[in-house]
């Protein structure tokens, strides 16, 4: 005779827990939400004041996406608000490669 456990209802809880906590990380990294993203908090100063808030850390994880350009050398990351689409900061680098140094005839030091 074989035994079985029952699944108790606290099981059935968290594991319905569990599987909407998957379901929305899924959906966040679909979306691009700025969480899923590698978002520092010091980054997430979305109004510019300065100061990271409370409200504008949770905003990282359902407001704010963030699309991520490379144009050569240039890399961007653009933040946008969920709602509407719009953009409200860009940040931009310029990466250069130590193989572009050798590429160009320049000698490295």
């Amino acid at each position: 005779m074989i035994l079985r456990g029952r699944f108790t209802p606290r099981r059935r809880a968290l594991l319905v827990l569990v599987l909407l906590a998957l379901g929305w990380l899924g959906w966040a990294w679909y979306a691009g939400i700025a969480i899923t993203r590698g978002v520092e908090k010091e980054q997430m100063d979305w109004n510019g004041d300065g100061q990271v808030s409370r409200e504008e850390f949770f905003q990282a994880f359902y407001a704010v996406t963030v699309k991520d350009l490379q144009e050569g050398n240039r890399h961007c990351r653009s933040f946008l608000w969920r709602r509407n689409g719009e953009e409200f900061r860009r940040d931009c680098k310029t990466v250069f490669k130590a193989d572009d140094a050798s590429q160009s005839g320049a000698t490295p030091r």
